[in-house]
């Protein structure tokens, strides 16, 4: 499921915008999920709810927090969003590429130039989706870079996913979870499964997860450290 997200200040812009993607978009695939009218409440509930918009419409002509800067706002927190900018002004283009953005729309937006761009959205989705992690909780569902989670850990009925300081519980079994990621992650305990990209120090009985500067220490269980040690150094010396 491709999910939407419009952002313009103007209540009558976000009305056509709409209106004229209602027309192309996949209707069992790709959904308008929210709206927001200014740039910065935008980028502080993207911030708070990761993965639940992958494509995000945004006006850059807003008052207060305009369109470029709540773009820059979202890069320091999310590089994958796919960002399309709204604009009455061709001047904002070459701005664009500052903060990655896949295009950019001239208002009036018309059915065939957002058809076009909605198919580059398409392919780019298609490309990432083997490389995000999904699950839903009672806040929605998530998409997350598999690369950018740190470990999972289980806790009774619940996993729990650790992504950039923030944790994310689901109602799942670390098995199942294990299995879905198809080896790419390590198991050290019972309780605890690690993407050995974030281990930065593989001690006598834990690693330590995160960064040279900020990490978490995990403990490693007697039954599995060897296999986990080896797996884990493997992937240390390939970084």
């Amino acid at each position: 499921m491709l999910r939407i997200g419009i952002c313009d200040d103007s209540a009558d812009a976000r009305d056509a915008l709409r209106v004229q993607l209602e027309k192309i978009l996949n209707e069992e695939t790709e959904e308008i999920v929210y709206e927001f009218s200014t740039g910065a409440g935008a980028a502080h509930w993207l911030e708070n709810h990761p993965g639940e918009i992958d494509l995000l419409f945004l006006d850059v002509e807003m008052a207060g927090t305009n369109g470029m800067s709540a773009a820059e706002a979202v890069r320091r927190f999310d590089t994958e969003l796919i960002i399309v900018f709204v604009t009455g002004y061709s001047d904002y283009v070459f701005d664009g590429y500052k903060v990655n953005a896949l295009d950019y729309i001239i208002k009036p937006a018309k059915s065939e130039r957002l058809l076009e761009v909605l198919k580059r959205v398409r392919v780019q989705f298609e490309n990432r989706k083997n490389d995000m992690y999904v699950f839903r909780n009672t806040d929605g569902i998530f998409r997350l870079p598999i690369a950018a989670i740190h470990y999972f850990y289980s806790d009774r009925r619940k996993v729990v996913l650790v992504c950039g300081g923030k944790e994310y519980p689901f109602y799942a079994k670390l098995d199942e979870v294990e299995q879905q990621l198809l080896g790419n992650f390590v198991r050290i305990h019972q309780r605890y499964l690690v993407n050995p990209r974030r281990v930065v120090q593989i001690g006598t009985d834990y690693v330590a997860v995160g960064t040279d500067s900020s990490f978490k220490t995990l403990p490693v269980s007697r039954a599995l450290k060897e296999e986990a040690v080896k797996k884990l150094a493997k992937a240390l010396l390939a970084q």
